[in-house]
Order: structure tokens, then C-alpha cells, then sequence
């Protein structure tokens, strides 16, 4: 194995070990030492592949961001009929909650503290699409009427809400892990019902 492959091989497993940490796990203030220890390296690593814990932190916050936005951009700009382009959504949503269940958290916690990263050209297109099918959808008579930003906030919060807040749920209802997540792969066919009246 070349160096530059050997280099490429170790930056990914940091990023990916990181990313297990605080999206999997929910350690937020995992220290660069915690890290390199989950990860099988030299603490010294990750200072020269990534400069600071701090600019590890920001480099997988804007991947995962990245990656949020360009899975909905497929999904969106897809030719699937907009209710499987619902369906599929949460197919893509609920398997990525079960991988990294303190994602949603991670975000908006990041989001909270000014750490955003957004193409706001390509998210206004994104929404446009998206508004246009919606309004479309309520002529058929396959959604009810309302504002299209309505039904958006209704789908977000019917999908997000039990993510974001898993571990305050998970607790005060007394529950295991296990059944959280049965609970939330009844999710789907519960918001497609809710959401649509056929």
C-alpha cells in the first residue's frame, strides 16, 4: 500500500471513528485522546491529519450536513411520484437514525452554537421543487390543504422530533433501546397515514 493511500486510510478512520463517537454514541465532548483510542491511533494523528479536535469536530458536522442535503436533493429532484419520494425519505432517515441515533441532536446543537453550513442557492431550488409537488399533490387531493410550508413542518416534525429528542423520550417513557427502535420503524406507515389522505 502506497503512503498517500495509507494517509487516505488513516484520515477516513479518524473521521469515521469520530463520527461513531458523537452521532453513535452521543460522547459531544469526546476528547482528541478518547478518539484515538477508539480509533487505534496516535493521539499525535489527529493533530496532523485534522490541526484540532475542534477542526476534526467541524470537518464531520459539515460532512454529515453535506450529506443530509445531498440524499434529500436525490430524493427530491428523483422522477418517483411524490408520496414514494415521501416513503423514501424516511426509509433514508429512520436506517441513518438506527446507524448514528444522536445525529439530529449533534445538528441542532451545532446549529445552535452558529456552526451551519448551507448552500442556500441550491436549498431554495430544493424547496421550491418540493413546494410545487406539495401544491400539486393538494389539487389531486392526496394531502389536505394548506400553506406548503404547513405540510413540510408537519413531515419534519413527525419524523425529527422522536429523533432529536431519543434520549429524553427514551427515558421518561421507561423504555429500552431496543424497543425505541421498534418504535421507530413503526414510524414510517404511521406518518405516510398521517400525512396523506390515500
Amino acid at each position: 500500500m502506497s503512503a498517500k493511500l495509507a494517509d487516505q486510510d488513516t484520515e477516513k478512520l479518524i473521521k469515521d471513528t469520530a463520527k461513531r463517537l458523537f452521532f453513535g454514541e452521543g460522547r459531544f465532548n469526546a476528547t482528541t485522546q478518547e478518539i484515538a483510542d477508539a480509533a487505534g491511533v496516535n493521539r499525535t494523528l489527529i493533530n496532523y491529519y485534522f490541526r484540532s479536535r475542534d477542526k476534526l469536530f467541524q470537518i464531520v458536522f459539515d460532512d454529515a450536513q453535506l450529506n443530509e442535503q445531498q440524499l434529500t436533493e436525490q430524493i427530491v429532484f428523483s422522477d418517483l411520484p411524490f408520496k414514494e419520494k415521501i416513503a423514501r425519505h424516511l426509509d433514508v432517515f429512520l436506517e441513518q437514525a438506527k446507524q448514528y441515533p444522536y445525529l439530529e441532536i449533534y445538528m441542532v446543537t451545532q446549529m445552535n452554537q452558529g456552526c451551519i453550513w448551507k448552500d442556500h442557492e441550491k436549498m431554495s431550488l430544493l424547496l421550491d421543487k418540493f413546494y410545487l409537488e406539495i401544491g400539486l399533490e393538494m389539487e389531486k387531493g392526496t394531502i389536505d390543504r394548506m400553506r406548503p410550508e404547513q405540510f413540510l413542518l408537519n413531515f419534519i416534525s413527525l419524523l425529527s422530533f422522536p429523533l432529536s429528542m431519543r434520549p429524553l423520550l427514551q427515558e421518561t417513557m421507561g423504555i429500552t433501546t431496543e424497543h425505541y427502535d421498534t418504535l421507530l420503524e413503526e414510524r414510517k406507515e404511521i406518518i405516510l397515514r398521517t400525512l396523506f389522505k390515500q
